[in-house]
């Protein structure tokens, strides 16, 4: 009888174990897990609260401007989430309170914000219902916000239960007084005039330039449309990680074919894991994490339309050419009010295929 050794070698025991650290590090690290188990605070068939921290109204000064933060997803950014607070405290001692909205998980943001500089108290909603996003207690918390981030998950549930209620009006008053907002993963994708809404499933690249008229390919212009510098813009997040480019520019192009915006005005923000895209004023600042190898993580892509798209047709394969490409890294700059060339460079789809290489 032939016997085989089974028992692990070095080799696969160092891959083992250094799986089971970036496990570990995933699942620590930022705020998008899924909580510490803790009770929720306050609890109904519509709704759950997490507090940590004081429930007194924390006061800081009214920032002078918005600042609005396009988070790719993955790790969070942690110098993004410094930035929002921040800008809420104004410049002074202040402490603030931070509200996290979603429709699944519980306290995950809890204890990672709470560690952070100049945090009073960190509340998360998990709506739960439609019913929820009337709920005077939510609305109040809203209304009191000094931060205000939209966490990962489904965006679909955010569209179908918060779009037209007095939810989506309490986050656009809170725009309007300087609260400094933004969103991750599925939060990002709400971001823009025009959303990905996943209403079926999501769709990969090569699904989106095959049939720009599949069932996945599911687009809305329901729900948080008017953010400022926003206007015309269209969002997409973990880009690079699932390579979702071509996505994004069928998004872009059914946009245009169905009537939404002209191509002119049609703009896309793509930003990959462990980057944040923090837009103080006009100007749009790429964040990123260490990288444990002497860098930073971030990659984000600000790309325009330079002609109209050619076939956007259903069951047809895409083709649209010569859509402009701005990329910037951790550390970089781009101008949301004017979206200038600086540095530019040119992809197309013909007939269902990205080339060249976008990233």
């Amino acid at each position: 009888m032939i016997r085989f050794d089974v028992r692990p070698t070095a080799w696969l025991r160092r891959v083992v174990s250094l799986g089971l650290l970036c496990v570990s590090l995933a699942a620590t690290a930022g705020g998008g897990s899924a909580g510490s188990g803790a009770k929720a605070t306050a609890a109904s068939k519509d709704y759950e609260l997490y507090r940590s921290g004081s429930a007194a109204d924390a006061l800081p000064p009214q920032p002078a401007s918005n600042l609005l933060v396009l988070m790719g997803g993955g790790i969070d950014v942690d110098d993004a989430f410094r930035a929002m607070i921040a800008k809420a405290r104004g410049g002074t001692a202040a402490k603030v309170d931070i509200v996290v909205l979603r429709t699944s998980g519980a306290d995950g943001y809890n204890a990672y914000l709470m560690a952070m500089d100049g945090v009073d108290s960190v509340e998360s909603i998990v709506l739960k219902t439609r019913a929820g996003a009337s709920a005077p207690e939510v609305l109040d918390l809203v209304a009191r916000a000094d931060v205000l981030f939209l966490a990962g998950g489904d965006q679909s549930t955010y569209i179908a239960q918060w779009a037209g209620t007095p939810l989506e009006a309490a986050m656009k008053a809170a725009v309007a007084r300087h609260v400094p907002f933004g969103g991750t993963s599925a939060g990002l994708a709400v971001l823009g005039q025009f959303d990905y809404s996943g209403a079926n499933q999501s769709v990969s690249s090569a699904e989106a330039m095959a049939n720009p008229y599949g069932r996945n390919v599911t687009l809305d212009r329901s729900f948080l449309n008017a953010l400022p510098l926003m206007a015309g813009v269209i969002t997409d997040a973990h880009l690079v990680t699932r390579d979702r480019m071509g996505r994004l520019v069928t998004f872009l192009a059914r946009l245009s074919a169905d009537g939404w915006a002209g191509w002119q005005t049609l703009r896309g923000i793509g930003v990959d894991e462990q980057t944040a895209v923090v837009v103080d004023g006009d100007i749009a600042t790429v964040m990123g994490n260490d990288d444990g190898l002497g860098g930073r993580t971030g990659q984000a892509y600000f790309l325009k339309p330079t002609i109209a798209p050619s076939t956007v047709q259903a069951k047809k394969p895409l083709t649209f050419r010569s859509l402009q490409i701005e990329k910037r890294v951790a550390g970089g700059q781009y101008n949301l009010a004017t979206w200038p060339a600086e540095s530019p460079y040119f992809i197309s789809v013909e007939a269902g295929v990205l080339m060249p290489s976008p990233y």
